[in-house]
């Protein structure tokens, strides 16, 4: 993803702290506060520029949804669009890196993961950067509530393969996997961005749900 530099995120970011936290790991163990209700929470790690997690949060308004961005050049277009879509009560956005879920998240504090389109990090020396890689599957399989799952979409077969290993070998066990999603299009798919374009160019979108075994 190509970054351009926008000098006025920041402000504009500091302008919407009711939807855009600053300091998320202060909400430790009090998300459910935040949000105001019991229901359950879902977090898209690496949520890009939001169209996933808002159009979640639209649909699903009986779960919360957190989307972490780790780029303020990206998530200040999530923001903008929450902004545009009135800020839904069931949506928060932070900047963070996607090592650092155990500090902002209580063990057993979120239902489930979402990994959309994550960077291949195609070269070999790389793997451990991959957010299916057995180092980021620990990180979620502790903040994860029993039964929490991983929901993982991407266009990239090679990344895709990985991550079939990468999950079983860690013991996982895989529930729905798909080789082109969009031949079935459930009618549940919300879309990325990338998923738009890169559907809309022939590729197949692959996905997977899995869970940790109890």
């Amino acid at each position: 993803m190509r970054l351009r530099n926008k000098p006025w995120a920041r402000d504009y970011m500091a302008e919407h702290p009711d939807i855009l936290l600053a300091e998320p790991e202060k909400m430790m163990n009090g998300w459910h506060t935040l949000f105001g209700n019991d229901n359950p929470i879902h977090i898209e790690v690496g949520s890009g520029m939001g169209q996933f997690i808002i159009g979640m949060a639209i649909a699903n308004p009986n779960v919360n949804y957190i989307g972490i961005e780790h780029f303020d050049n990206v998530i200040v277009s999530a923001l903008e669009k929450a902004v545009e879509a009135g800020k839904p009560s069931n949506l928060r956005l932070f900047r963070a890196n996607g090592m650092d879920l155990t500090k902002i998240f209580h063990k057993g504090e979120i239902d489930r993961v979402f990994l959309n389109f994550s960077d291949p990090w195609p070269k070999t020396r790389n793997a451990k950067r991959r957010l299916t890689h057995k180092t980021f599957l620990k990180l979620y399989e502790e903040v994860l509530a029993e039964g929490g799952e991983i929901h993982f979409k991407t266009d990239n077969r090679l990344l895709f393969e990985f991550s079939l290993v990468s999950m079983s070998e860690y013991g996982m066990k895989l529930g729905y996997v798909s080789l082109d999603l969009h031949a079935e299009m459930p009618e549940d798919n919300i879309m990325t961005e990338y998923e738009e374009k890169f559907s809309a160019k022939g590729h197949p979108i692959y996905r997977l749900e899995s869970r940790f075994a109890n």
